[in-house]
């Protein structure tokens, strides 16, 4: 049975963190039932773990590689004990075994995801002569009995599974996409995309554990329907994200973009429009040196950090979309709700913060997987790492005293142009929303704005956006207003000309004139 996920990035720890993976140089059925006991408790609510056996691990808990491995007369013994030690958890648990090769060696990967049926037990000890049994619970890298306090919260646990995780009694397997499921396999490189189109797709489904119920009546979880749904909004109606890019200070004119679809893609697609139309590069001269001082009105990576960390913890029971706003001095992007205990209003601007409960743990794992988003605990690090890297103030978070949203906010940096940029882009979609001319995105309007100035190459005008190359957007921008008429060859007769260049046609110089009231030059300088 293969896993979902890629086996040498599982092993180096580089998807999954190394407190959800136990390394076992070899076979100690004490040891693998208390582990297994452990990630079915799963305490932190991190969706379970892996133990690999067949690989040692050092005094930090990292692997020893190259491995040693399992022989192939072992691992035929282990797969028949782990029944056995499976029915000796109460309730009973199962792990999933899978025997994989790995740098020329034989390896067991028992995949334990978090149970549903916590808190769980397991003998203190295999042997006949020692009695009692304990909650084995994960702490760091080890696993451990749970004291009194730890018990406790186990017991709670067992009154709360995961939203993300629940089984969705309003769908049915129907409404997973094997296509997306396919693409999301091929993605992260997982051996199970080589075998997804002879398994079975019932099978297929609960090996990903995004389906869960008896034979007769397998259900999709709500994790798999958020992603692997070709429209998760039907059972998530708040389930989208909402990109508003405001042209002046009041709020009157902006223009809005939302993203549906399932919430990966949502993602990626969200960043990419923001990066193409909201994200530039300036570069300031400086007097007496030969550099020139470079920087971004917003770093890109901290944009992805707090895009995808909404896309994590919010609630998909909350009908309120995901809103990122692009002011004109800073960019917001506000979820709901907000933060879970111990993160609160006083606390949550801390550089380092550590949680221990998370909304939807699934949720993690697959963006994890995609590398979307990172390990626990580094989030808010990287985001305040990028805005100083770059020289932009700190960020800023902010929630109410009873957490209903969680506002992040990343101002623009001190020295980028604000308004010229923005008011003029408003200027020219006033223009475009009162009939003036026919719809123009935010890209096509730059490259305008970089034609009042003279004939341009394109390569020029790939720099005038602060691009490092010509990408599809780019290009589709320029075909389109050359099409449109408001672009011009300055040699018509030889298109792809290595010396041509663009310039502003009548319609185009109309349109800046007539929009943005630009006195033009009567023989631009090329």
């Amino acid at each position: 049975m293969s896993l979902p996920v890629n086996i040498e990035d599982l092993i180096k720890g580089a998807i999954v963190e190394t407190e959800r993976i136990e390394y076992k140089e070899g076979w100690n059925p004490e040891s693998v039932m208390h582990s297994m006991c452990a990630f079915a408790n799963d305490i932190n609510n991190l969706g379970g773990g892996y133990i690999i056996i067949g690989i040692a691990q050092d005094e930090t808990g990292q692997p020893v590689l190259p491995p040693n491995g399992v022989s192939k007369a072992k691992l035929d013994t282990i797969q028949k004990e782990l029944l056995e030690l499976s029915n000796k958890i109460i309730p009973h648990y199962f792990a999933v075994p899978d025997h994989v090769k790995f740098q020329g060696k034989d390896i067991l990967i028992l995949r334990c995801p978090g149970g549903d049926n916590r808190p769980y037990d397991a003998p203190v000890s295999l042997s006949v002569k020692t009695k009692g049994r304990r909650k084995w619970i994960r702490r760091y890298n080890s696993t451990v009995h749970a004291n009194r306090q730890e018990e406790q919260q186990l017991y709670e646990l067992a009154a709360k599974i995961p939203f993300d995780d629940r089984i969705n009694h309003q769908a049915t397997l129907d409404d997973l996409s094997l296509s997306l499921i396919k693409d999301f396999l091929r993605q992260v490189n997982s051996p199970l995309s080589e075998q997804a189109d002879s398994i079975h797709f019932p099978e297929l489904c609960r090996q990903m554990q995004i389906a869960k119920g008896p034979e007769e009546n397998l259900l999709p979880v709500n994790v798999g329907l958020l992603l692997f749904s070709e429209h998760p909004e039907k059972f998530f109606p708040g389930a989208r994200i909402e990109v508003i890019i405001y042209q002046d200070e009041v709020g009157d004119r902006f223009s809005e973009k939302a993203f549906h679809g399932p919430i990966h893609t949502q993602l990626i697609q969200a960043l990419q429009y923001i990066q193409t139309n909201v994200i530039a590069e300036e570069v300031r001269k400086i007097p007496d040196q030969a550099e020139a001082e470079r920087f971004f009105n917003y770093p890109f990576d901290a944009v992805e950090e707090i895009l995808a960390n909404a896309v994590y913890h919010r609630s998909y029971e909350d009908r309120n979309s995901i809103e990122v706003n692009i002011r004109l001095n800073k960019i917001e992007v506000l979820s709901f709700p907000g933060p879970l205990p111990p993160l609160n209003k006083t606390n949550l601007n801390q550089k380092r913060i550590v949680a221990r409960d998370y909304r939807n743990r699934r949720i993690g794992d697959f963006l994890k997987e995609l590398h979307l988003t990172e390990g626990r605990g580094t989030g808010f690090p990287k985001i305040y790492k990028a805005m100083k890297d770059n020289g932009s103030p700190q960020p800023h978070f902010d929630t109410d005293e009873d957490r209903t949203y969680f506002l992040a906010i990343l101002p623009i940096h001190q020295r980028a142009k604000i308004s010229d940029r923005t008011r003029d882009q408003a200027g020219v979609q006033a223009g475009v929303q009162a009939g003036v001319q026919a719809d123009l995105n935010p890209t096509e309007i730059e490259i305008l704005h970089a034609c009042v100035e003279g004939e341009k190459s394109s390569g020029e005008l790939v720099e005038n956006l602060g691009y490092d190359t010509r990408t599809r957007n780019f290009r589709d921008a320029l075909k389109n207003l050359l099409e449109k008429g408001l672009l011009e060859y300055t040699i018509p007769e030889i298109p792809k000309s290595p010396k041509q260049k663009y310039r502003l046609s009548d319609s185009g110089k109309g349109l800046i004139e007539k929009v943005l009231n630009h006195d033009l030059p009567d023989d631009p300088i090329t």
